[in-house]
């Protein structure tokens, strides 16, 4: 049974850093897309960064050069690391698998594509 469990939000100052973690069970984080996403109260779920089965990664351009993801075969977790944070990143932050073991190409950043997900993790910036 596939299960995804982020923590790591909290309420951090703009320009604050954030490291938020995905635990996985039920499947090995390297086998397939992975990806992070939010959603912020009014608005729709957004894609942030996804990461394919061999390790190349998309990023949305508001959060480029800024948010990192990686994964950790030993430890099976997915992270995504938040530097030079704004306030516009405030938000509810979810990781996300597909179905199967393969890799998205150009719909790594859709959420209809994903089909497990986890509970989200809040991220509040401040000015």
């Amino acid at each position: 049974q596939v299960q995804l469990v982020e923590s790591g939000g909290g309420s951090v100052q703009s320009g604050g850093s954030l490291r938020l973690s995905c635990a996985a069970s039920g499947f090995t984080v390297t086998s397939r897309s992975m990806g992070w996403f939010r959603q912020a109260p009014g608005k729709e779920r957004e894609g942030v960064a996804h990461i394919r089965a061999d390790g190349a990664t998309t990023y949305a351009d508001p959060v480029k050069g800024r948010f990192t993801i990686s994964q950790d075969n030993a430890k099976n977790t997915l992270y995504l690391q938040l530097t030079s944070l704004k306030p516009e990143d405030t938000a509810m932050y979810y990781c996300a698998t597909i179905g199967f073991p393969v890799s998205l190409s150009s719909a790594g950043l859709l959420a209809r594509a994903y089909t497990y997900w986890g509970q989200g993790t809040q991220v509040t910036v401040s000015s």
